[in-house]
């Protein structure tokens, strides 16, 4: 790893040695023995790998946006961000769904999260339908306004994408799609558990689209005001929209591993540091330019998310197999780039020649 690269991984690497210290006191605190604070420091460990590996794709799709801010949002979004990604969604969220569904109030929720984890674990696990429903709208609509992009014209699965990208001058084909989605899976589950899924899912089409609405208004006000480049509040806010929907999956698979709120803190926390590392090192490394294609795995990744997660209404998937889907797509992506790259690399050489 080059000096650069470490550089940018620094505060990530920090947050490890305090986490996973952290971690091991805390277990020696609740059981008082070696073996018992090495299971918590392995828990840690693990969930800090579980979310990396669920939010790689988020780290490039972050970095595609994040490339049109200027380095002051660039750096605002590694700093503030991470204290809204590690405090708002590994500790504030799930509290809040907690005192939501069990009408309490949110030190009632903490207290529970401290005294009955496995009530906790219990009311959480039960909130999943609302939940999947949302986020997996939220981030189906990010992927599929990728796609649906009439100005794309660099194809990955060409034979696919070529055909979306045609399809996008129809307005709002992808709300379409993604409300024929809601419709099916909705009448599939049926009862009153397909109606919740219903609402859930519209209040996550609209939030992307307010999300979209708000951030060109507060982008396009904030350009005319200050002349910054495109890319600040707005594109900071749907940044961290996108964050915690990518969060939720990752939140709730915790609880298969530990019911304690303050384990899941700390690994989930440590992941998302290294989430924010990855997005800033590929922004400033070039590494979306340099791999054509690392884009379009990601975002395959991020609609075969959102499918899981609707299917996840239904039957119980793995969060192993949400992870590796993931990577694997992205990992075949780059692998075609650097293909291509060969390829095309050779013909520019003849071509100088």
């Amino acid at each position: 790893m080059s000096r650069e690269m470490l550089h940018h991984f620094r505060w990530a690497f920090i947050v490890t040695a305090l986490g996973l210290a952290l971690g091991a006191v805390l277990g020696w605190r609740m059981t008082g023995t070696v073996s018992g604070t090495a299971t918590v420091f392995f828990i840690c460990t693990v969930l800090a790998i579980l979310e990396i590996s669920l939010s790689f794709d988020n780290a490039i799709v972050n970095a595609n946006k994040l490339k049109d801010m200027t380095p002051e949002w660039q750096q605002r979004f590694l700093t503030w961000g991470i204290l809204i990604a590690v405090f708002g969604m590994r500790i504030v969220f799930p509290l809040a769904i907690v005192a939501i569904a069990a009408n309490i109030g949110p030190i009632a929720a903490m207290s529970l999260a401290w005294t009955e984890p496995q009530e906790y674990s219990r009311i959480m696990h039960d909130a999943h339908l609302p939940i999947a429903a949302f986020g997996g709208t939220f981030l189906m609509m990010v992927g599929l306004t990728y796609f649906f992009n009439e100005e794309k014209d660099v194809h990955w699965v060409g034979w696919i994408e070529a055909h979306m990208a045609r399809f996008a001058t129809i307005r709002g084909v992808e709300i379409a799609f993604v409300l024929l989605l809601i419709l099916g899976f909705s009448r599939v589950i049926g009862g009153p558990e397909g109606v919740l899924f219903f609402k859930s899912a519209i209040y996550g089409l609209l939030t992307f689209l307010l999300v979209e609405v708000l951030g060109g208004l507060l982008d396009s006000s904030q350009k005319m005001l200050e002349g910054a480049a495109k890319g600040g509040l707005g594109a900071f806010l749907y940044l961290e929209v996108l964050d915690a929907s990518f969060s939720f999956d990752g939140v709730i698979g915790a609880f298969a591993l530990t019911q304690n709120l303050f384990i899941i803190a700390i690994g989930l926390g440590i992941g998302a540091m290294y989430v924010r590392s990855m997005t800033i090192a590929l922004v400033r490394q070039g590494t979306l330019q340099q791999y054509r294609y690392l884009e379009h795995g990601a975002f395959y990744a991020i609609l075969i998310l959102s499918v899981i997660m609707y299917t996840q209404s239904l039957v119980h998937i793995p969060e192993v197999i949400t992870g590796l889907g993931g990577v694997t797509l992205i990992g075949l992506s780059l692998w075609s780039s650097v293909r291509w790259n060969r390829a095309n690399g050779n013909a520019e050489a003849h071509q100088h020649a």
